[in-house]
């Protein structure tokens, strides 16, 4: 095939902020609602092995494999044929692109636009969540011919059918059967995923004809240091005549066939068009981000409401469900989804702890985080204060909050332990249990065993949970351990609080875990040491995109995330910016705000919000970067989709909306 330059740019009614096209290497992403997403770039170039068409999570597996990597399209026949496949070959230097004009438009769902000397043809690509196309979830694929004569399309379906953190290379034990029943094709070469169907409306053919596309190189996985070079198979061609003006609907469905494409296809579109019209609204910001807070929700195992912590790679995470639930919940006033994912939780619930990772059952889920539950508590606390139902609350939710503060206050696994002053031992120091996890070879990067202040302040928060709802006992404790926390966090000569205190030593680093003690409703902070606390975060761990981790001003301060595996993780949580942060930021600054600043101090927050808006044309679209370089210009890393992002994102808007006294203003 011959090199071409693709020319890639939106429609005029598909641009970014400021009306510029978004970069070739900007990511969309669609789901299917159970878990399974599509997800890939602007200019149709994968680079990630997780992008693909359709990445589904098997039945009753928490695991996913990648299903439809992608489609190698042909227009016309024999040697004239012009392939739209765009790729990046192990071995060459740039990808060869298709050599054709290409436009993209996002909604209401991706579409390409290919124009070469002869043919125009218009590709969109609907991963439908269960429910849109009227049965169980399904990938289509429409084609319309633009141009003005008769076009024949030859498409090779290029599947994966392995695990999606894997690269596999050619197996020679892939089954080749087709099987056919009417306009339905089945292939099942491997058996991780259930039977894949393929099914099309319009003048079709298929023929079996299996091989593999050797040697696909993946640029961003090799410039993260992962093994980049993989292949796909094909079962073989779809043959497709479409006259002008003509188009034909292709579905992709696990297990059973999808009876009429062309219907379900409709219904799905006419969805996915209701939710684009939702974007049309006066704060681009809130809709954008309340558009994409849709993503991280899904139909775990066994129908429980869950929330995915990110895209592509992140599956269940606790830590991450209960950060970002509030925001995605309760600040679109979704009561009723924020109850249904903390009700699922409980029956995972096990010696006062949360998973860190989610399996299937509380058996092949994984508790490696010393506070899950705490952040499920506070969740349960802001859907409480949001509405919530109180007969749920002291029915299941005070029961299972009790549970929680004995098991940590006897000692239960992680090495969590309350001391003899009430606070909570963290662990050892080989354990990464707080949210500041990173390790590399050596251990650890950011160890916090001992009493992170973070910690702290969550379990301060449960125990003043459990005291408002009338327990004496859990009154005194949690008195004791608000002097503690005072007593033994607070730097008097820095005007701040510690990170930690281990052997009774504070460690002064100056990191945004004391953010959350100044922002949290139940603080045993004053408020003049609340907003000493903002000041000293606004001064040094406050960027344009969220909270440094450590201040520039630390030896072991790292500016930028890039790199290898390990050269990211040294960053990690020594520098970058995390946008989560922000929420709390937020929130302790309106408590730390007199009545005379606060008018100013709201308009400042919400300007450095809509600071965000960028972003959301930027990497991931609709969707804000996991993290970003500590020093500017802040390139974005990480996962291009991140739950706690949107949902913290979200809750600080809702709390600049709410009324004077009616939000996170302190009561000084």
């Amino acid at each position: 095939m011959a090199e071409a330059q693709s020319r890639v740019g939106p429609s005029a009614a598909e641009t970014a902020v400021g009306g510029e096209p978004w970069p070739a290497d900007a990511e969309w992403l669609q789901v299917d609602g159970r878990g399974g997403y599509a997800c890939g770039t602007v200019a149709d170039l994968p680079q990630r092995r997780y992008h693909g068409l359709w990445v589904a999570r098997p039945p009753d597996s928490a695991r996913r494999c990648l299903a439809v990597a992608g489609l190698d399209e042909r227009l016309g026949q024999d040697d004239a044929a012009v392939s739209l496949l765009h790729a990046h070959w192990a071995g060459a230097v740039a990808p060869q692109a298709p050599p054709a004009a290409v436009a993209f438009a996002l909604r209401p769902c991706p579409t390409w636009t290919f124009r070469t000397a002869r043919h125009a043809i218009e590709r969109a690509v609907l991963l439908a969540p269960a429910g849109d196309g009227g049965g169980e979830p399904a990938l289509f694929v429409r084609w319309r011919n633009r141009g003005g004569e008769p076009l024949r399309l030859s498409v090779r379906p290029l599947l994966g059918f392995c695990d999606a953190d894997h690269l596999p290379a050619a197996d020679a034990g892939f089954d080749p059967v087709v099987a056919a029943a009417g306009a339905s094709w089945g292939f099942r070469p491997s058996q991780v995923l259930p039977t894949l169907w393929l099914t099309v409306d319009g003048v079709a053919a298929f023929r079996a004809e299996p091989t593999w596309y050797r040697g696909f190189l993946y640029a961003t996985d090799r410039a993260r240091g992962y093994d980049h070079v993989g292949d796909r198979w094909s079962p073989g061609v779809l043959e497709l005549d479409l006259p002008p003006g003509g188009e034909a609907v292709a579905a992709f469905a696990l297990g059973e066939a999808v009876p009429a494409p062309w219907p379900a296809f409709a219904a799905a579109l006419a969805a996915a068009q209701q939710r684009a019209r939702a974007l049309d609204a006066a704060d681009p910001l809130r809709a954008r981000l309340a558009h994409g807070a849709d993503h991280f929700l899904y139909e775990a195992p066994g129908g429980r409401l869950g929330v995915l912590a990110g895209f592509p790679w992140f599956g269940e995470w606790g830590r991450d469900v209960f950060v970002a639930l509030p925001g995605l919940t309760l600040a679109r006033g979704r009561l009723d989804l924020c109850e249904r994912v903390l009700a699922g939780a409980l029956p995972f619930l096990r010696r006062g702890l949360l998973p860190n990772i989610y399996g299937r059952t509380p058996a092949d889920s994984h508790y490696g985080s010393c506070d899950a539950a705490l952040w499920f508590a506070l969740a349960v606390r802001r859907w409480a204060d949001a509405g919530g139902s109180r007969e749920r609350l002291r029915e299941e939710f005070l029961p299972a909050l009790r549970r929680i503060a004995a098991d940590y206050t006897a000692g239960t696994d992680l090495g969590l332990a309350v001391d003899a002053e009430g606070l909570l031992q963290a662990g050892r120091r080989d354990l990464n249990a707080t949210w500041m996890d990173a390790r590399t070879q050596h251990g650890p990067v950011t160890p916090r065993s001992g009493l992170p202040v973070e910690i702290q302040a969550l379990w301060y928060s449960l125990l003043a949970s459990l005291a408002e709802a009338g327990d004496r006992d859990w009154a005194a404790a949690r008195d004791r351990c608000g002097e503690a926390f005072v007593r033994r966090f607070w730097l008097a000569d820095h005007g701040r609080l510690a990170d930690r205190v281990e052997h009774g030593a504070a460690d002064p680093s100056l990191r945004p875990n004391m953010v959350l003690a100044a922002a949290l409703p139940a603080s045993p902070l004053k408020a003049a040491q609340r907003a000493a606390v903002v000041r000293q975060a606004a001064a040094e761990l406050l960027t344009p995109r969220g909270l440094r981790t450590l201040a520039p001003r630390d030896p072991a301060y790292r500016g930028r995330y890039g790199g290898g595996v390990e050269a990211r993780d040294l960053a990690y949580h020594q520098g970058t910016a995390w946008p989560w942060l922000g929420g709390f930021y937020v929130e302790a600054a309106l408590r730390a705000a007199t009545r005379k600043t606060l008018p100013r101090v709201r308009r400042e927050l919400r300007a450095w919000l809509d600071g965000f808006l960028p972003e959301l044309d930027r990497a991931g679209l609709d969707h804000v970067s996991e993290v970003f370089d500590g020093d500017l210009p802040q390139a974005p890393g990480g996962t291009f989709a991140q739950a706690w992002n949107t949902g913290e994102l979200l809750r600080a808007l809702a709390l600049l909306d709410a009324p004077p006294g009616a939000g996170a203003e302190a009561t000084s």
